[in-house]
């Protein structure tokens, strides 16, 4: 091939690479506007209810499901709302919702939110579920609601919990952070967590769950997990662990599970390579004597009287680790 050749060869190549990213980067430009309508509103309405003074009725529950909506200016103007869903939608500025003061659940699913911060969530002091599940998140900074119990933000494209406002967000008992870009759980300081689904994720490293005292489940299937480093004394009310499909491989790597010992009740830890070891679940439930269920199978009375007539000490876990 020629010098000539190669250049052009070259210049085609990169003229598909700006091609690429012209339509990525313009994808939300190539949008044909289309603005919510009166029209689309009477369609979508129902569920009618009292107003807030008791004297008239208002209808509380729209759906604007699918609707291929890029413009939300006219829902200002229906401050009774309750209940929303404008899920697959093309919508990034969510600014109108800042008059639905009486919002008590947000449904916002496939669409085109690139961050919290600048939008009216944190001012909705009633609203108490909140989903932006398969948006463009790349970070949890401007999150809040006084009143907020459940967020769901699985599916975006998180990589820090740094910036998280805690003291905005004191309420929040279930947080879902499936299949994002996390680490680290560094960041994560939400005292009154009850429910934290972390898998799917690139986690390597397990930090500050001590601040999570009130946490009953924990999620960390499929990430990149080689030991349980990480686990507090401080988390008293842990009863259900899932570390399905992480990279496990010793009985060392299992020791501070001891230290959620006397609340865990079920264990998860199928799809590991400790999971292949001999006398691994033996092992596991002469360690936990609160367990109950271990890899979705009950503890039975035998294997527990199995577990005391068999010791296992620190040089165990260091020889099935050596082997």
């Amino acid at each position: 091939m020629s010098s000539s050749d190669e250049d052009e060869v070259l210049k085609a190549g990169e003229e598909d690479e700006e091609v690429e990213k012209k339509e990525i980067s313009g994808q939300e430009d190539q949008l044909e506007s289309c603005p919510l309508t009166q029209d689309m509103m009477a369609k979508s309405l129902s569920l009618l209810c009292r107003t807030g003074n008791g004297l008239s009725h208002a209808y509380v529950r729209l759906d604007l499901k699918s609707k291929g909506l890029t413009d939300l200016a006219l829902i200002s103007s229906f401050i009774h709302l309750r209940y929303l869903d404008f899920s697959c939608n093309h919508l990034s500025d969510f600014s109108p919702l800042a008059d639905l003061t009486q919002l008590l659940w947000v449904k916002g699913d496939g669409n085109l939110l690139l961050s919290f911060e600048g939008q009216p969530f944190g001012q909705l002091t009633y609203l108490q579920w909140l989903s932006f599940a398969n948006n463009r998140l790349f970070d949890v900074k401007g999150i809040g609601g006084p009143a907020l119990e459940t967020l769901n933000l699985t599916g975006n494209g998180i990589q820090t919990m740094q910036g998280l406002e805690y003291h905005n967000l004191t309420n929040l008992v279930t947080l879902e952070l499936r299949g994002n870009s996390l680490e680290t759980t560094d960041g994560i300081y939400l005292p009154n967590l009850h429910h934290l689904n972390l898998a799917q994720n690139n986690l390597k490293r397990l930090e500050g769950l001590e601040k999570l005292e009130h946490l009953k489940t924990l999620h960390l299937r499929d990430n990149q997990l080689e030991t349980l480093d990480g686990l507090s004394p401080n988390m008293k009310c842990l009863q259900y662990l899932n570390v399905r499909g992480n990279l496990i491989s010793s009985m060392r790597a299992l020791r501070n599970l001891v230290s959620v010992g006397q609340t865990l009740t079920a264990l998860v830890l199928l799809e590991n390579p400790l999971a292949k070891t001999d006398d691994y679940r033996m092992y596991v439930i002469s360690h936990l004597s609160q367990l109950e269920r271990l890899d979705k199978d009950p503890i039975t009375a035998e294997e527990k009287s199995a577990t005391q007539e068999k010791e296992f000490d620190d040089e165990y876990a260091e020889d099935q680790e050596d082997n």
